[in-house]
């Protein structure tokens, strides 16, 4: 008996050659029909999309600025207009150096803690851009960064306001311990001052590897604690999100022009970290995150031993609800630590996680403002520090 075929049992031929790669899209899309031509151009765009926050350029300023000062370690930005008053006390943003670009404090239009202050009246507005390391700075330490911090705080006058983001935070710190007379104000925000609090996933990581974990991946970096070792080991505190999750949302959203543009702009500081001297990355970790040498008034700065106590300045500390990197723990314990009379700490826990307190919309619009207010109340225009 012959079996009858139906139409829809004949197997498909497709009307068009699909084994030219540069003919494939153009060809599946006739095939498919109007529906299958959008799949096709939504799968090219998701495609080149992947490709740009994947190996994305590198990040950019968003706010006009110039070099002030060409050190070993930094490029110190400032983005004070020419009109600025030359007696306003300058604000210095102390940017992360933890493998990232310090455009984090000057993110992007609209998401630039720069701008925030600027526009809320602070005048003098300048930001450490902390250089990537190359073999040549394999063996600067913690004593360098301070003692360049120094040189531009002296280039200023001598008297300046720090505002300490994530791991400058404990670098604004120690400065401002070891040369109390010279730091007005300090801010910390997200920043890890006793390392010990708190139970996020980045103390259990110093806690639980071994200190020849760390200087065995310095080795391998030659001498350089590399950029893209430190993302790899970000991203696997998250590694259904990093790996995959984002590249769902990318694929959800490729149509909405506007999603597109916030995540190549995030992928651009994100997937361009930056490499640290061995030397300076290997104290952090052993000295200041293991050891909790800064909290317990044992960490040798340019020569002398510092204590938290000596900071007396008015102190503001911003922590993050969420933040998974820098727990609020670690941040509020600062004002058990320091010096400052009661009265003139100010504490701000706002929602959202860790980099959120740097570049969040809402952390900027809501929460900044009063920080800058704040900066501008303790820095009067035309007054020292007392030395």
């Amino acid at each position: 008996m012959t079996q009858r075929t139906s139409a829809s049992d004949v197997p498909h031929k497709p009307r068009y050659e699909h084994s030219i790669p540069f003919l494939w899209p153009f060809a599946a899309g006739i095939e498919l029909g109007e529906e299958g031509l959008k799949i096709v151009k939504d799968n090219l765009t998701f495609l080149s999309e992947a490709e740009k926050i994947a190996a994305p350029p590198l990040p950019e300023w968003a706010s006009p600025n110039h070099i002030l000062l060409d050190l070993d370690t930094m490029l110190l930005r400032d983005f004070s207009t020419s009109s600025t008053p030359m007696n306003h006390v300058p604000v210095i943003i102390d940017a992360p150096y933890a493998g990232h670009s310090a455009t984090i404090a000057d993110y992007a239009k609209g998401q630039s803690l720069v701008e925030t202050l600027l526009s809320d009246g602070l005048a003098r507005v300048l930001v450490t851009d902390w250089k990537a390391a190359t073999e040549e700075m394999r063996y600067f330490d913690i004593d360098k960064y301070l003692a360049e911090l120094n040189v531009a705080v002296d280039d200023l006058g001598g008297s300046v306001m720090l505002v300490g983001l994530c791991q400058g935070g404990w670098m604004s710190a120690m400065y401002a311990a070891r040369f109390p007379g010279k730091v007005r104000a300090l801010v910390l925000a997200g920043s890890p001052i006793d390392t010990h609090a708190g139970d996020g996933p980045l103390k259990r990581m110093v806690d639980d590897l071994p200190p020849s974990f760390y200087a065995e991946m310095v080795e391998a970096g030659g001498g350089l604690m590399r950029g893209q070792t430190m993302l790899a080991g970000w991203k696997n505190m998250h590694p259904g999100e990093q790996y995959l999750g984002k590249f769902v949302d990318l694929y959800e959203h490729i149509e909405d022009g506007r999603y597109l543009n916030r995540t190549e702009t995030f992928e651009r500081w994100y997937e361009n970290p930056i490499d640290l001297p061995g030397r300076y990355y290997l104290q952090a970790i052993d000295l200041l995150f293991r050891e909790n040498q800064l909290s317990c008034g044992r960490f040798v700065a340019l020569g002398r031993r510092i204590t938290l106590r000596d900071i007396t300045c008015p102190l503001y500390l911003l922590a993050g609800e969420a933040d998974d990197i820098t727990t609020k723990e670690q941040v509020f314990a600062a004002a058990d630590l320091v010096g400052t009379s009661p009265e003139h700490i100010e504490r701000r826990l706002v929602p959202g996680g860790h980099i959120g307190l740097f570049m969040g919309t809402r952390t900027l619009s809501e929460s900044w403002p009063p920080i800058a207010a704040w900066l501008l109340a303790n820095g009067a225009a035309g007054q020292g520090a007392e030395r």
